[in-house]
This record gives structure tokens, C-alpha cells and sequence, in this order.
């Protein structure tokens, strides 16, 4: 599993916005995301590269 920081989430629809984004990245098997801690967990063999740029265009800034 790996843990992105990421910036911008307020609420729970962003959490979902996250999620959302990260499932549709090809080798994510499961995403979820945490406002309150500004992070998302990510199982699965998906390159850095697709995940930051599949958050980015959700509307968050994700450090990895």
C-alpha cells in the first residue's frame, strides 16, 4: 500500500473526488482517501506519474 499527501481536500466529496480518480488509474486495485489527514492509500502496481497526474486533473496537489 502506498500513502499520498495531498492538498486541497475539505470534505467527503472530496475524498470521493480523489477515489474516484485513483480507481480509474490502470494497476489501482483499491484507493481511499482521508480529508481530515490530507492523504490517500493506494493498493495495487500503478505508476507515480499516472496516479499524480489522475489527482491533478480531480483538482488537488498530491506530493509523491
Amino acid at each position: 500500500m502506498r500513502t499520498i499527501e495531498i492538498r486541497g481536500m475539505a470534505c467527503g466529496g472530496c475524498e470521493d473526488n480523489v477515489v474516484d480518480a485513483l480507481v480509474d488509474v490502470p494497476g489501482v486495485e483499491s484507493a481511499s482517501a482521508d480529508h481530515e489527514a490530507g492523504t490517500a492509500s493506494v493498493e495495487g502496481d500503478a505508476d507515480d506519474d499516472a496516479l499524480a497526474a489522475a489527482i491533478e486533473e480531480a483538482g488537488y496537489e498530491p506530493t509523491i
